[in-house]
């Protein structure tokens, strides 16, 4: 009987360690997307992993596994973070691409292809971020103005703006 029970429980473990991930075992790119976002929001606000940890009751171990998507969020705790971030829990989700959105979980049993690479997202660069930080702590407007003006001088046209 005790070697029933085991059997048994062997199939609900595995599908509890595969739960939210890929076929591959990678994060679902929808919890990458969310964990980007929340570092995204933390950095431009200056706030440090340990500083949201705190606010939240979390260690900053747990923090860095939220915004790499390694675990997932749920959703009070993801109502706790927008109220810290002073976000709507809304803002998490903006800015995902098709292919992310492809990658829900009512699509992953049909999901083949690794998720997308958000090193290649230009807003969770740390450089882009760095520099989102410093223009927003200009404090004088002409002086932002013409900031954003050199930098769109710098850069190559674009022929869509016309």
């Amino acid at each position: 009987m005790v070697q029933t029970a085991r059997n048994s429980a062997t199939p609900a473990v595995s599908r509890r360690a595969s739960r939210g991930r890929t076929p591959s075992g990678r994060p679902n790119p929808i919890d990458v997307h969310v964990g980007a976002r929340v570092r995204l929001r933390r950095t431009l606000l200056g706030m440090s992993q340990e500083k949201l940890g705190e606010a939240l009751g979390l260690t900053f171990q747990q923090v860095q596994k939220y915004e790499r998507g390694a675990n997932r969020i749920g959703a009070s705790r993801l109502f706790d973070m927008s109220r810290v971030l002073d976000v709507p829990v809304s803002y998490f989700y903006e800015d995902m691409t098709e292919e992310v959105e492809a990658a829900s979980p009512r699509n992953m049993v049909r999901a083949t292809e690794d998720p997308p690479q958000f090193g290649e997202n230009l807003m969770a660069q740390r450089e882009t971020l760095e520099l989102v930080r410093a223009y927003y702590r200009i404090t004088d407007p002409q002086v932002r103005r013409h900031v954003h003006d050199l930098a769109r001088a710098l850069g190559p046209s674009d022929e869509s703006e016309k």
